[in-house]
């Protein structure tokens, strides 16, 4: 085994109540794939700020191997004096670095580089935040949230981006398919301490179960001494005093033990209110379109909406999904085409724009809606501060400002107050952002159990795996041009059927294909489609520029060699003489990848060109 590059132990930190963390553990060893696991507010966040650097802890040892390059991915980025996403994202470069990983980072993020820093969105932000960590191929590697604003194609390229990488990861994140497909190793964070298990993610809820049902049966064990003990008191019979004090001193400490157990944090025990029942067409659109100016964002698309459906929205972003949403729902008007509503819906709304809450607003003002100290739930009169329980909030939190709450608490306080209105139809855009697992698990069974219709927009697939009935996706999810196609099922169901519709294209091409040359008495070709297409903008940028990056890195691997054939260096410098060894090695291994890269390409160029 690998000794470890960063290690915690018996770490401690309190910001005056209750501990955060009290004796939190992690190690860190290369190559290791490590989720970090736990509620919103039990100190995932701040143990990786430790790891990183970045926070102090009161007590415990942090050792950090001092060769090592840890990179942290913010949560709010200072871009400080930066002109460009460009020139912020290269400032995390190291020596030996290659630049041209900045540039395809960003590009596959989303990003050309010349956005101005002051003007991106936050999930523009966070974008530009992730080409920065990613592109030194640190040792350590710490994502916090890394999926959140993005899409699902740049999901699914962030995964296989990671499992070519060879930094060790440490990785926080809501997304359970994105966990499964990046971890091999779970560390879980729970009232303060962390447990370790050495498998995926896949692997950590049912370890997790057994874990808190055998503390549980401990406790009952604990529960039973104590009774025992305290019978012999009162009945047993009278022995030496020393005796008695010794048991009874032991009976003082069970109980101590007992009282200062702190159980697991309590799940959320609610349920939404649901009106009357609608009419059992929901929605029906009959061909409806949308442009903005030569853009078409729905080209004529036709759907219809039963009572009970629950209808997933997914694609690029970028592609139309909230536009065609409120067109649905009757927010936005059509250019062409027909939209009917149906009979007594009332629409509950869940936005992802969390920054549209008042900052300054208290959580009993915004659950009631300023309607005094009580609200109805399901029929039934609730004081606010006892519903806040069922959300986990503390009645002390009733009069505290949205401000200060975290994101995940104000996905909680947003799905409290959307549970009170009563709805036959509920509209969630993007709903398990900041949500934590047990609190996705809720919102599932809400979606799965409830009786009106849903229509939501989702990145999470394994959300929409376990709750939606049908999936609306575009037709083409690379290059989005209106059109949009409804699948049966969740997003696997959708991608089952899409592979099924992608081959029978392919046979009935191939079959064409083979009837035109067996017409015109040509041999079919053996070779690819010659003199057809064209390299792509980024591809021709690559084909241009990978000799230059491979020729700089080729001076700089030269540079360092003629430092290490120093015949006194290692003697006089260790340390730096195995620095400029492993940059060496990087840079080596660098142009190892620009010459396959180059010569992929230039090979399809050929092939283009005929």
């Amino acid at each position: 085994m690998a000794p470890p590059i960063l290690k915690l132990d018996d770490i401690f930190l309190s910001f005056g109540g209750a501990p955060l963390l009290n004796g939190a553990n992690l190690q860190i060893e290369p190559g290791d794939r490590i989720c970090l696991v736990g509620r919103n507010g039990s100190g995932k966040s701040t143990l990786m700020k430790i790891a990183a650097g970045m926070v102090e802890a009161q007590s415990g040892e942090v050792f950090r191997h001092p060769s090592s390059t840890v990179r942290y991915l913010e949560q709010a980025p200072d871009f400080g004096a930066y002109t460009t996403v460009q020139a912020y994202a290269e400032a995390g470069l190291g020596p030996g670095d290659d630049p041209y990983r900045v540039t395809y980072l960003l590009e596959h993020l989303g990003l050309t580089g010349q956005e101005d820093p002051a003007s991106l969105s936050g999930g523009e932000a966070r974008r530009a935040a992730l080409a920065r960590v990613m592109a030194p191929e640190p040792d350590i590697l710490m994502l916090d949230e890394p999926t959140n604003h993005l899409d699902l194609p740049t999901i699914e390229w962030l995964e296989g981006e990671l499992a070519k990488s060879r930094s060790a990861l440490v990785v926080i994140s809501h997304d359970r398919r994105f966990l499964e497909k990046v971890s091999t190793a779970t560390v879980w964070l729970d009232r303060g301490l962390s447990r370790r298990l050495n498998r995926g993610f896949g692997h950590f809820e049912e370890w997790r179960d057994k874990v808190l049902e055998e503390e549980e049966i401990e406790q009952h064990k604990l529960g039973k001494e104590i009774q025992r003990e305290e019978h012999w008191l009162r009945y047993g019979v009278t022995a030496r005093r020393k005796r008695n004090m010794r048991r009874l001193g032991n009976l003082q400490s069970l109980r101590a033990d007992y009282r200062g157990h702190k159980g697991p944090q309590g799940t959320i025990q609610a349920s939404v209110s649901e009106g009357r029942e609608s009419g059992k067409l929901v929605v029906e659109a009959d061909k409806i379109t949308k442009a903005y100016g030569d853009r078409t964002i729905v080209a004529p698309f036709s759907i219809r909406v039963h009572r009970g459906d629950c209808i997933g929205l997914i694609g690029p972003n970028g592609a139309g999904k909230t536009t065609l949403l409120k067109m649905l729902t009757g927010q936005m008007k059509q250019d062409s085409g027909k939209i009917k509503l149906g009979t007594n819906l009332e629409i509950a709304v869940l936005d992802q724009k969390r920054e549209d809450l008042d900052p300054d607003d208290t959580l009993a003002n915004y659950l009631t809606d300023g309607r005094g100290e009580n609200l109805l739930v399901n029929g039934e009169q609730k004081h606010v501060t006892g519903y806040m329980k069922e959300f986990l909030f503390q009645p002390e939190q009733a009069r505290t400002p949205i401000r200060n709450l975290s994101g995940g608490e104000r996905a909680r306080l947003m799905l409290a107050r959307i549970m009170a209105k009563p709805s036959n139809l509920l509209i969630l855009d993007e709903p398990t952002n900041d949500l934590d697992i047990e609190t996705l698990d809720l919102l599932q069974e809400i979606v799965a159990g409830y009786s009106g219709t849903v229509i939501l927009v989702s990145h999470d697939r394994d959300f929409l795996d376990r709750t939606v009935t049908s999936t609306i996706a575009p037709a083409d999810p690379e290059n989005p041009d209106g059109r949009w196609i409804e699948y049966a099922g969740g997003y696997s169901d959708m991608l089952a059927q899409r592979k099924g519709v992608e081959d029978e294209r392919k046979k009935a091409e191939k079959a064409e294909k083979a009837k035109a040359q067996e017409a015109s008495g040509k041999p079919a070709e053996s070779g690819g489609a010659k003199g057809r297409g064209k390299l792509s903008f980024k591809q021709k940028f690559a084909l241009e520029n990978l000799p230059k990056e491979m020729e700089k890195a080729q001076k700089e691997i030269a540079a360092r060699e003629a430092k290490m054939a120093d015949p006194t260096l290692f003697a006089k410098d260790a340390a730096t003489f195995n620095k400029l060894a492993a940059e060496t090695e990087k840079l080596r291994d660098s142009v190892t990848r620009m010459e396959e890269e180059w010569l992929e390409l230039e090979m399809l160029r050929e092939e283009l060109e005929g």
